[in-house]
């Protein structure tokens, strides 16, 4: 079975050469080879696919001994120079499909970077081609490769990297945060240490101010002298209550005192809260009864006179000018002896832990006893 023939081809009439009909403007000369006249009626195809054309349409085929041989034939000039221009054309036409082919991806990819409109009504002018060069170009247009592209670095990057590495920013973030709330809590700890070592600097400066301290620190010329009821003292200058105390006795001349001094403070601070002591003789009051005072408070003036100053503990019930050592708990040792004292010593020793040299018979055995409520070791009771 023979192979009909495909669709575009030509039919061919018994002789193997196309069907051609006579030229209308010649009868009785076949068209040009390979060409029929444009039908008038349509033409069908027939079972084996040839082409059928209506009757009285298709011509006889012409002989082959009617056609003069090609190389027997002379084209005219006017024919072959449009041939040769057909040629070139031709030439020409191929040139540019095949230019046109190999720009055709760059044309694409410009078209869809370059043209890109600045809005949604503005066509692409020349800034949107120079904001936005063709891909692969830049602004001055050198070729950028795509690791050069930050999108593209992103895009390049797995999505694992990039979250690890937010991750590691993050507790690099909350470290900052941390280390940043340690040192608040360190400044903060400081400040509390710093607060508290200033609130027991000021309780120990209130101690301090509570604290016992030398009376006589500031008599000039001190001299020690015999412990008797008290202790005795020549010299001149201020004296100070030996701490916190109020005044109960403030006397000047006609005291009954040689020189007629007599002052006298309970202390209400310190080891010997509770207790009197008086100055007598040659001194003058610089207080009042009632007066509140300090270790820095001067409760009298003593002067040069003839029997020096003389203090020591009094008695507590405030009802007399009399030293404590005629108590009868005392052993009642008047201004007679006979000397020292005990409460007299009991004193001294007081005086000396506070910085007063010693009285010259310190070291004697006493007379009498030390009633209740006096401390025995001063060394250890004002020690700071």
């Amino acid at each position: 079975m023979s192979r009909p023939p495909a669709r575009h081809q030509k039919p061919r009439g018994s002789s193997g050469r196309p069907d051609r009909r006579g030229r209308a403007d010649r009868p009785g000369q076949a068209a040009s080879p390979g060409w029929l006249a444009a039908p008038t009626a349509s033409a069908t195809l027939t079972a084996s696919g040839a082409l059928a054309l209506p009757v009285g349409l298709a011509g006889p085929a012409r002989p082959n001994s009617h056609r003069k041989p090609s190389a027997q034939r002379n084209a005219s000039p006017i024919t072959s120079a449009l041939r040769d221009k057909r040629i070139v054309a031709a030439v020409a036409g191929s040139t540019l499909l095949v230019s046109a082919a190999a720009a055709a991806p760059t044309v694409v990819r410009w078209s869809q970077t370059a043209f890109r409109p600045a809005a949604a009504n503005q066509a692409p002018g020349l800034d949107d081609l120079r904001a936005n060069p063709p891909a692969g170009q830049g602004a001055g247009g050198d070729p950028i490769s795509a690791a050069g592209n930050a999108t593209n670095q992103w895009a390049q990057i797995p999505t694992a990297q990039i979250t690890a590495a937010r991750l590691a920013a993050a507790r690099r973030a909350a470290a900052r945060r941390a280390a940043a709330a340690r040192a608040a809590a360190q400044q903060r700890q400081a400040q509390a240490a710093q607060q508290a070592q200033q609130a027991q600097q000021a309780q120990q400066a209130a101690a301090t101010a509570a604290a016992y301290a030398n009376p006589l620190r500031n008599v000039g010329g001190l001299v020690p002298e015999r412990v008797d009821q008290g202790v005795d003292f020549g010299g001149s200058g201020p004296v100070y209550a030996i701490g916190n105390g109020v005044v109960t006795e403030a006397l000047g001349s006609g005291s009954g005192w040689p020189g007629g001094g007599w002052i006298t403070y309970r202390l209400t601070s310190g080891p010997a809260q509770g207790l009197v002591v008086y100055v007598a003789e040659d001194v003058t009051p610089d207080v009042q009864v009632g007066q509140t005072v300090t270790s820095a408070t001067v409760v009298g003036n003593m002067f040069n006179g003839s029997d020096g100053i003389e203090t020591g503990w009094a008695m507590g019930d405030g009802s007399s000018e009399e030293p404590e050592s005629q108590a009868p708990e005392a052993g009642g040792i008047g201004a007679g002896g006979p000397f020292p004292a005990i409460v007299g010593l009991n004193f001294d020793e007081l005086l000396q832990a506070l910085g007063v040299p010693a009285a010259p018979n310190a070291g004697e055995a006493g007379s009498g006893a030390l009633p209740q409520g006096y401390p025995a070791n001063w060394s250890a009771a004002v020690k700071p």
